[in-house]
C-alpha cells in the first residue's frame, strides 16, 4: 500500500552508441584487402508514455533513474552492430513534463498513448569502411559511439481521482481509506473529522492500481449548501466511479436503506449526471453490525477494521475503473519540439586558449585514434568543412593558441 504522489523528478538517459570497427580483409587470395569494419548501433531512446492504466507517479519516488539499452559495437566483414533498444516509461494520464531546473514545460501527456521523447540514444560510430577514399586506402581509425542524451525532469499529476468514497459523515470513509492505502487521515467518532479530501494510491498485484479519494461526509442537504455543502460534493464530480458507504451499525439507528436513498437523492439534486457515473454501494462496519441487518443487506459488505469483505470490494471497484478509463474521450497531448543545435560554439577560457563545443565538432574528434596521419588530416578537414577556424579567428584566437575540443587538444594556425 502506498501514499499518494503527485510529484516526481526522474533522471533519463539515452543509451550509448556503440563503437565503429577497425578491419580488414583477411580471407582467400586477398591477404592485404581493404577495410570492412562495420558500424556501431545507435543507442535507444527513453520515450514517456500516458497509460490510463496508471494511476501515480509513485514507481519514481524510489527509482528515479531510467536508461535506454546501448547500441552494440561493430564488427569485421562489414557487420554493424544492432540498435539498441527503446525504453518506454508509462506514467499517468495528465503527466505535465518539465525541464527540473528551468521549469520549462517540454510536454503535456493528457491523453492515453500520447508519447514524448525523453531522451535521445547517442549515434552508433561509423567503422573504418567509411572513410575509405581514393587518398585513404587503408583507414586506420573508427569513430567512437556518442553518448545518450541525460536530463533531469520534474512530473507533475494533473489530479483525477478514480473512486470517491461517499458517505454520511462517520460510514467509515477514512478507516477504509487508510485500510487500503498509505493514506492517513484522521479518524475520530464525530460528525466532520475529516475536513478536506485525503488521496490514497490502491495497489491490487503489479496490473491494477488506482487513486482513492476520502470525500468528506456528506449530509441530508449538503445540495442546498448545508454542513459543508458544495465543497464536498464538487470533489465528487471528478472522480470516474463513486463508492457509496452506507453504515451497518450507525449510531442514530437510520436504516441502511434510508441512509443510501438520501445520499443518491443528495447526489442527484447537486449533479443529476453523477447518477449515471459507475457506482458500487457497500455496506460497512460488519465486524459491528447485528445479524438482522446483516442478512438483510443485499449489497457488498465489508468491515474496514477486521479486512472481511475488503478484497472483494477493492476487486469490483477495479473492475469499474478499468471499465470507466476504457470508454474515456481522447484529449489532445501537447508536446514541445525543439530543434537540434547546430554549429558550434566557441568559448575562451584563458588567455589564447579557447574551448570548442557542438555535436558536429565533438563528433569529428570522436575517433578510435586520432594519433594516425590518417586520423589527424581527416579532423583538420572537417573541422575546415565545419567553419571552425573562421569561428576561432573572430573569436580572437593568434597563432599557437590551445583549442580544446572534449579530451582532444590541439594548436590553432590561422588560414592561409
Amino acid at each position: 500500500m502506498s501514499a499518494f504522489v503527485d510529484e516526481a523528478q526522474l533522471n533519463v538517459r539515452g543509451g550509448d552508441g556503440g563503437f565503429g570497427c577497425v578491419s580488414f580483409r583477411r580471407e582467400g587470395p586477398v591477404a592485404f584487402g581493404g577495410p570492412n569494419g562495420g558500424d556501431g548501433g545507435d543507442g535507444g531512446d527513453v520515450w514517456l508514455e500516458a497509460d490510463h492504466n496508471v494511476a501515480s507517479l509513485l514507481a519514481f519516488r524510489d527509482h528515479p533513474h531510467r536508461r535506454a539499452s546501448d547500441g552494440a559495437n561493430g564488427m569485421g566483414k562489414d557487420q554493424h552492430g544492432r540498435r539498441g533498444g527503446d525504453l518506454v516509461v508509462r506514467v499517468p494520464e495528465g503527466t505535465v513534463v518539465r525541464e527540473m531546473y528551468t521549469g520549462e514545460v517540454l510536454a503535456d501527456l493528457s491523453a492515453h498513448g500520447s508519447r514524448f521523447r525523453a531522451a535521445r540514444g547517442g549515434r552508433g560510430g561509423r567503422g573504418n569502411a567509411r572513410f575509405l577514399s581514393n587518398r585513404r586506402r587503408a583507414p586506420r581509425f573508427a569513430e567512437q559511439g556518442e553518448h545518450g542524451e541525460e536530463s533531469w525532469l520534474a512530473l507533475e499529476l494533473k489530479l483525477m481521482a478514480d473512486v470517491a468514497l461517499v458517505g454520511f459523515p462517520n460510514a467509515g470513509k477514512s478507516t477504509f481509506i487508510s485500510a487500503v492505502s498509505a493514506a492517513k487521515p484522521k479518524v475520530a467518532n464525530y460528525p466532520f473529522t475529516t475536513l478536506e479530501p485525503h488521496l490514497g494510491v490502491v495497489r491490487l498485484g503489479d496490473d491494477a492500481e488506482f487513486v482513492m479519494a476520502d470525500i468528506p461526509g456528506i449530509i441530508e442537504g449538503a445540495s442546498e449548501g448545508k454542513g459543508l455543502g458544495h465543497r464536498f460534493l464538487r470533489h465528487i464530480e471528478r472522480a470516474r466511479v463513486l463508492c457509496i458507504l452506507v453504515d451497518l451499525a450507525p449510531m442514530d439507528g437510520q436504516p441502511p436503506s434510508d441512509q443510501l436513498a438520501v445520499l443518491v437523492d443528495e447526489l442527484g439534486r447537486f449533479r443529476p449526471e453523477l447518477l449515471e457515473r459507475p457506482r458500487l454501494v457497500v455496506g460497512t462496519k460488519l465486524d459491528a453490525a447485528d445479524s438482522a441487518t446483516v442478512s438483510g443487506w443485499q449489497g457488498s459488505a465489508m468491515s474496514a477494521v477486521t479486512g472481511a469483505g475488503v478484497r472483494e470490494v477493492l476487486g469490483r471497484l477495479a473492475t469499474l475503473v478499468a471499465a470507466a478509463r476504457s470508454v474515456l474521450p481522447r484529449e489532445q497531448g501537447e508536446v514541445v519540439i525543439r530543434p537540434d543545435p547546430q554549429g558550434a560554439t566557441v568559448e575562451r577560457t584563458g588567455e589564447n586558449e579557447f574551448r570548442l563545443s557542438g555535436r558536429e565538432v565533438e563528433r569529428a574528434v570522436a575517433l578510435s585514434d586520432v594519433t594516425t596521419p590518417d586520423a589527424l588530416v581527416y579532423i583538420e578537414e572537417r573541422l575546415r568543412t565545419a567553419g571552425v577556424l573562421r569561428l576561432l579567428a573572430r573569436a580572437g584566437a593568434t597563432d599557437g593558441a590551445v583549442v580544446r575540443i572534449g579530451e582532444f587538444e590541439f594548436d590553432y594556425r590561422p588560414e592561409a
